[in-house]
């Protein structure tokens, strides 16, 4: 018989119910749509920052517009597409 002092068990965590009809829909800004796809952004990574010493492309994956193709500006500002 092993006299180590065990760990607890560890007791599941329970999960918060949410309520999506009270949640924001969000709209486009210009067209007004509310259907999105996913879409993606590729920024290219110098050797010299990769970690493996090679050129690299990172897809960064965000929503478009559904109709006219927009991306929200919001995800633009988290992406940092300007660089």
């Amino acid at each position: 018989m092993n006299m180590k002092p065990r760990k607890p068990i560890p007791q599941p965590k329970k999960q918060v119910q949410v309520d999506l009809n009270e949640a924001e829909t969000m709209l486009c800004e210009d067209c007004g749509n509310g259907v999105y796809i996913p879409a993606f952004f590729l920024k290219r990574l110098s050797p010299l920052m990769s970690p493996t010493g090679k050129e690299a492309l990172v897809p960064i994956q965000v929503y478009s517009c559904g109709d006219c193709g927009k991306v929200p500006d919001k995800l633009k500002q988290e992406v940092d597409v300007s660089s």
